[in-house]
């Protein structure tokens, strides 16, 4: 089916046209557009993603290197650095936000069965930021410091993939806790924060939704003791408590009860005091699930070092933000690609491949399938021998 059709569109082939066209027409990204279109513009940012290009310069050198093969990549325009850089900078961002939340709804079902590493069958998310730094002399605009510049990417990461669910560019003044307004809690469902988010007018409305947040108390935090559970301490746990809030502002944000558990890590020696509202599940295992947060922290590290996201291709607001959202665009495709064709291998291994055998015509599964060489040893004759025996 695939023969003969290069690799790069054999991957676009995986994109949800009608609703990538439904989200150009909502934010009317084609308007007073003759020729380059706004998915030439994805599909440049998406080949300088996969191909690892660095500069607006990179990217024209490369495509028009291929210029023969561009119409059977997808492109219907000539590609033009000035051309894109002003594609990027006026055409509103929210077309490729709205592109990525979409894949993040195909990918998440293909996800849900994956293993967190815990007995536990309801879904579990951790929620946390990363600030990108930026150059101030170049982008005025997201000034956060006297000498620094950055943007923050907010994101609520469902630990089965892990397939980012919601994600939130802002500005790097803007602080972590402002991010729980954007999230809808979900019944059952697990929030894993650390303590930038302990806010408990915002926290109590998570409880009032039927979801369970994991969290870690502050130094200083007062509270009353109302029961207490016994733990065997030979795990690391210290305390499981039953507990309200003293404070006058906490105790009318939050007049529920709380769980407070103590744990010290047996390894590091560190000690650790957990609040939570699940009162049903072990001690334990409320430790072990905020140890799970831990994977949110290798996601920003991984998409920092695999994705375009730290040199940026524009100045402005608008370039940055689109930029950000076709990155995780194309991170989430991969995803999708790898669960659809049942590659058994990491999203890392399947982007170097996809680096170099973009315009391979090969079959996808053939590209991404781990295969062994079939080398026969081949008797060389043509050597005269040296001694005659």
């Amino acid at each position: 089916m695939n023969q003969g059709r290069l690799v790069f569109s054999q991957i676009m082939d995986f994109l949800p046209m009608h609703q990538f066209r439904r989200c150009v027409e909502r934010y009317r990204g084609q308007y007073k557009v003759q020729r380059f279109s706004c998915f030439d513009q994805f599909l440049s940012m998406a080949f300088a993603q996969l191909t690892f290009r660095e500069s607006l310069r990179d990217i024209e050198a490369c495509l028009r290197a291929v210029e023969p093969r561009l119409y059977h990549m997808g492109f219907r325009s000539r590609i033009a650095r000035t051309t894109l850089a002003r594609a990027n900078e006026n055409r509103d961002w929210r077309i490729y936000a709205d592109l990525a939340q979409v894949l993040i709804r195909i990918a998440r079902p293909l996800y849900a069965n994956e293993d967190i590493g815990l007995d536990l069958d309801a879904t579990v998310y951790a929620l946390d930021s990363t600030t990108i730094s930026l150059c101030l002399s170049l982008f005025p605009w997201a000034r956060f410091r006297s000498h620094e510049a950055g943007v923050k990417l907010h994101t609520q990461l469902d630990l089965r993939g892990p397939i980012p669910c919601v994600i939130c560019v802002t500005d790097a003044q803007t602080h972590d806790v402002h991010f729980l307004d954007q999230i809808v809690p979900e019944p059952g469902a697990f929030y894993v924060v650390d303590r930038g988010y302990l806010d408990f007018g915002r926290l109590f409305a998570f409880d009032q939704a039927s979801a369970f947040f994991v969290t870690r108390a502050r130094k200083g935090f007062r509270f009353r003791r109302l029961a207490s559970r016994p733990v065997d301490k030979s795990t690391g746990l210290r305390s499981d408590q039953t507990i309200g809030l003293v404070s006058f502002y906490p105790r009318q944000s939050y007049p529920e009860r709380l769980r407070r558990i103590t744990y010290v890590d047996l390894e590091t020696g560190k000690r650790f005091v957990f609040l939570t509202n699940n009162f049903t599940l072990p001690a334990l295992m409320i430790a072990l699930l905020y140890k799970c947060r831990w994977q949110i922290e290798l996601f920003f590290k991984w998409i920092k070092q695999h994705l375009r996201i730290k040199a940026f291709f524009g100045t402005s607001e608008n370039a940055v933000k689109t930029q950000v959202w076709i990155a995780i665009s194309v991170y989430v495709l991969v995803a999708i690609i790898k669960k659809r064709l049942q590659i058994d291998r990491s999203l890392y291994t399947i982007l170097q491949i996809l680096s170099v055998t973009l315009l391979e015509q090969v079959p996808l599964t053939e590209v991404l399938t781990p295969t062994s060489p079939n080398i026969e040893e081949v008797a060389f004759h043509n050597q005269l021998p040296l001694f005659d025996l």
